[in-house]
């Protein structure tokens, strides 16, 4: 049961990271701005964050937690986005997500607890 709660989680997380990225991102000069990764990104990790706060666990983490959240957000386009900016820039981007990652996820569990 819990496989099929994570799937469903996923089909409805995964269009949503499309569309924002498809309406958020923007070319700047020869690189484009991941507005959209970005807040996915920052986005599901304070939920997941809340969820755990919160101590939700079983199924509603499944569907929503590892489902949704997992699918929603994406490390591997930030460290694709990353590489192709290349440098110092690219290096920025990567750490800087990761940071307000984990700084969204912390501020999600608090306001959870």
């Amino acid at each position: 049961m819990n496989g099929l709660l994570v799937a469903l989680g996923a089909a409805v997380g995964a269009p949503l990271r499309l569309l924002a990225g498809h309406h958020l991102d923007r070319v700047r000069g020869e690189h484009t701005v991941h507005w959209g990764t970005l807040l996915v990104n920052l986005l599901g990790s304070a939920l997941l964050g809340w969820l755990v706060g919160h101590g939700v666990d079983g199924r509603p983490l499944a569907l929503v937690g590892t489902g949704f959240c997992g699918a929603f957000t994406t490390y591997s386009a930030v460290t694709v986005q990353a590489v192709n900016r290349g440098g110092w820039p690219g290096i920025a981007y990567a750490v800087g997500t990761v940071a307000g990652c984990l700084l969204t996820a912390w501020a999600g569990y608090k306001v959870g607890g």
